[in-house]
């Protein structure tokens, strides 16, 4: 695993409720891929990143934006990094190790109903091309 340089905060997005000193872990199903468990967790430095990817988590609850720290090293986000988009400006991440939730950040911008079709109509294009593998 490589060390980013990134020093954060990070932030992970989820329609999880969860107190401060929780651990996120790997093992879930993939929002993007439902048929994929996946090794990593992910998070970004990017607040809206984190909201965007709250948006789109499965499940019922509403989307909650959380301040982590990764309790292991982590690296560059491959399914983002230099195959969708050059270096890392997403600032997106992922861990084999948990990350510890610090806190819910409010101040994320949240997307109109217009937007979030828009992405989730993205998501169902990309389920339905095998070309929108997850590197796992």
């Amino acid at each position: 695993m490589s060390h980013p340089s990134d020093e954060g905060p990070f932030f992970h997005g989820t329609k999880a409720d969860l107190p401060a000193g929780d651990l996120l872990t790997p093992g879930f199903r993939s929002n993007y891929r439902p048929d994929v468990v996946m090794n990593h967790i992910y998070f970004t430095a990017l607040r809206d990143g984190a909201g965007l990817a709250a948006e789109l988590a499965v499940g019922d609850g509403l989307p909650r934006v959380y301040a982590v720290v990764p309790t292991g090293a982590f690296e560059d986000d491959p399914n983002v990094t230099d195959r969708k988009f050059p270096g890392n400006p997403t600032r997106s991440y992922r861990s084999s190790a948990p990350l510890r939730v610090i806190g819910e950040v409010t101040d994320w911008t949240r997307l109109t109903p217009e937007a979030l079709q828009v992405w989730r109509d993205r998501l169902s294009a990309l389920r339905a091309d095998e070309r929108g593998e997850i590197i796992n």
